[in-house]
């Protein structure tokens, strides 16, 4: 059995009949369908989104070495569900390649946006070793205090694809300064292919919220209710003692701690109550934090936070807009498509610390910190009270840019912070708010004023954006992002807002992006099942074309293939139908066509046009046989990596407690496993696994009346299978 690749893998299928048009399964006889379970408007959602990775829809196109394994799952508001997938090569992860999906609970895709891949052909087999990758890794730091095991990985750079080993190093630089390094090793000529910096500054906050209330444990500064959040000295480890926690000092290392856990906690108070996300990992929890650095600096660097002293010795840097800022950065990082490498992208991390900042100071409400959109203006850095940025109107320091019109490739990270910031609050306060808040520039070109919606919606319009955020993250689909939720999370008032809030700043129009008017775009998306097949010359192969209306009436959308190889002829019956309607592709192989693996495009054209892919292996092994006795057979063909679900991509109904038997005949030399799954009310639950190293299993499984599945996985190897099942 292979428990880490098959929780990559397995959990990447849905859970419901929806399965039918993500998964791929040729039956001679299917045991009795039954109403779907209850609670699926999750498992229809992740069925859609499922179905558009499989099938490579848009942004999602996929070579034939290639998958997309779904890594998470945010819900949202409105029966939305943000699915973030990771892209695979030959079995090794990709770096760059990541994509998101957003569909909803009636089964529709609703959106999707994916970092932009070139075609990858590149050797799995390193010329370097792991050891001298990591010797390499480390010597980019003066001294290193801990380096995480080189894996291989695909990193894409532009624009093409380099075998890498790919290391997390932490340590100090030669001029002292901390570091957080994520490096990538040529695997080949074992020169760094690329090293970027986690650790984002914070020069220097506020501190001293007064008497607070947090949640410890009774002897230590450890909170089990949020995944085990701590705060700690230098060594790592939480203080220990008793409540009441710290004496109000100024540089007492307990008190610290004391505003460091009020400020996280209170932000992952505002994250659940305010936006329904799940604290700062998205897992319930967020890294530990640790007092007392002897140093004037904050950051974050993956695996905790870390708070120094203000310049004059006076304080330390714990104040809420400080801590919340380092894990915004956390926010940013574990989000999808985590932090980028470019200067516009670290810009926007140190932005989403301020925006975060801002939001757990109104939040929390706090008479001795009031909510404002400055940042560190209790810190007093430079002796003259100033703060170290400004939100409302980034140009009052340092001439840091208002407008998105000024960032240039060379623009410091703190001051591209600018363009976001001041969109944001334009977002949420407005240009001319009134009630003592300041009022903010227009940048020119953009409308002569912008009406503000609140710091509420603003930030969960914020927090949608990033839940659909790729590694290629800049301003442009930052703008795409939020008024895609905008529309989706409240309406129509609410995209304008943000429309106009981005023409405020700078930040133009984008091809594609969601039209605000009170009725919704007409759109339509597009799935195969099965999205691939094997054939042998002068035979043919078919897959449904299924299509749903994602926005707006059903509409006409017109079939085309291209890509199709030398010998092979492609059509569709209908060759047009309404979008909620399928049309049965038929693949014709000719006698003599060459062996091989061939990617064809299904065009999909309406009112927008859409694309999905094929992947045609021609000359593959016939499926199997030794699996004669079942009552049900099932045939498939999986590429390494990949799963099905059967039978037909959906699952069985058994009225009577009994036996189920469950026969696997794999391709030869390959390791395909089987599962036995049950649906529990929730989720899909295993109950019988066959997981040798072989291509053969077999199951049996004694249990009561309810719905089941098989799900066949392909560990390694690739090739056609067939399952047989008997049920009671």
């Amino acid at each position: 059995m292979h428990p880490t690749r098959l929780t990559a893998t397995v959990a990447a299928l849905a859970l419901s009949a929806s399965l039918a048009t993500a998964l791929a399964g040729t039956a001679t006889a299917a045991p009795q369908a039954q109403p779907v379970p209850p609670g699926h408007g999750k498992s229809l959602a992740l069925a859609a989104a499922d179905g558009a990775a499989a099938s490579g829809l848009d942004e999602l196109r996929h070579g034939a070495e290639e998958d997309l394994v779904r890594t998470s799952v945010t819900p949202w508001a409105n029966g939305l569900y943000y699915a973030s997938y990771e892209r695979s090569y030959r079995g090794l992860p990709v770096v760059g390649g990541d994509a998101v999906v957003v569909s909803d609970s009636s089964g529709k895709v609703r959106e999707v946006t994916g970092a932009p891949v070139p075609a990858i052909k590149v050797s799995t087999r390193a010329k370097v070793t792991s050891d001298a990758a990591l010797a390499t890794a480390r010597a980019q730091l003066a001294s290193v205090e801990s380096a995480s095991a080189p894996e291989l990985t695909v990193l894409l750079k532009g624009g093409k694809a380099v075998l890498t080993w790919h290391t997390l190093v932490i340590g100090r630089t030669a001029q002292g300064a901390p570091s957080s390094l994520d490096t990538f090793v040529d695997a080949r000529t074992g020169s760094v292919a690329r090293a970027t910096d986690k650790i984002l500054h914070a020069d220097g906050r506020g501190y001293h919220n007064g008497n607070v209330t947090i949640d410890t444990a009774a002897t230590s500064m450890t909170d089990t209710s949020r995944g085990g959040f701590k705060c700690g000295g230098q060594n790592g480890s939480a203080y220990t003692g008793s409540s009441p926690w710290g004496n109000n000092g100024a540089n007492d290392l307990v008190t610290a701690c004391v505003d460091i856990m009020y400020a996280a906690q209170k932000e992952h108070s505002m994250l659940k109550e305010w936006f329904g996300y799940n604290g700062q990992n998205g897992q319930g929890g967020m890294v530990p934090a640790r007092a007392g650095l002897n140093e004037v600096n904050a950051y974050y660097d993956g695996t905790k936070t870390t708070y120094g002293r203000a310049q004059t010795g006076s304080n330390q840097l714990t104040g809420i807009d400080v801590v919340a800022h380092e894990y915004g950065h956390e926010i940013f990082d574990r989000t999808p498509g985590s932090a980028g490498s470019s200067n516009e992208n670290g810009g926007m991390n140190e932005s989403t610390g301020d925006i975060f900042g801002a939001l757990t100071e109104h939040y929390a409400n706090n008479p001795n910190d009031t909510p404002d959109y400055t940042v560190g203006e209790k810190v007093n850095f430079f002796g003259d009270g100033k703060p170290i940025r400004n939100m409302y109107n980034p140009s009052l320091v340092n001439n840091d840019p208002n407008c998105y019109t000024q960032l240039t490739s060379g623009t410091e990270v703190h001051a591209a912070a600018g363009p976001q910031n001041h969109w944001f609050y334009l977002l949420a306060e407005g240009s001319n708010p009134g009630g003592g808040k300041p009022n903010s520039p227009i940048c020119s070109g953009g409308p002569s004023s912008v009406t503000g919606i609140g710091i509420q919606k603003a930030g969960k319009i914020f927090m949608g954006a990033l839940l659909m955020k790729t590694s290629s993250w800049n301003h442009p689909a930052a703008r795409r992002a939020t008024l895609s939720t905008a529309k989706n999370t409240y309406g129509s008032a609410e995209c304008n807002a943000v429309k106009a809030a981005w023409n405020a700043v700078g930040v133009p129009a984008q091809s594609g992006e969601t039209d605000c008017g009170g009725t919704t775009t007409p759109d339509f998306s597009l799935a195969l099942n099965p999205s691939s097949g094997s054939v042998q010359p002068g035979a043919s192969v078919t897959s449904t074309v299924n299509t749903s209306t994602t926005g707006g009436s059903a509409q006409t959308v017109q079939l085309s293939a291209s890509g199709a190889p030398s010998g092979v002829t492609v059509s569709f019956s209908p060759s047009s139908v309404t979008s909620g309607s399928s049309s049965t592709m038929t693949v014709q192989v000719a006698a003599g066509t060459a062996n091989g693996t061939y990617p064809i495009t299904v065009t999909g054209k309406g009112s927008a046009t859409h694309t999905v892919t094929y992947q045609l292996s021609v000359g593959s092994t016939t499926p199997p046989t030794g699996c004669d006795n079942a009552e049900n057979t099932y045939q498939g063909t999986l590429a390494s990596g990949q799963a099905q679900a059967q039978p037909d991509g959906s699952y069985y109904y058994s009225a009577t407690a009994g036996t189920h038997v469950g026969c696997l005949r794999g391709p030869a030399g390959a390791d395909f496993d089987l599962y036995l799954q049950k649906w529990n009310g929730s989720t899909w639950a295993d109950v019988a696994v066959g997981g040798t190293a072989s291509a053969d299993e077999n199951t049996s499984y004694y249990g009561t009346a309810g719905y089941y599945r098989y799900v066949v996985h392909a560990y390694s190897g690739s090739g056609a299978y067939t399952l047989g099942l008997s049920a009671p």
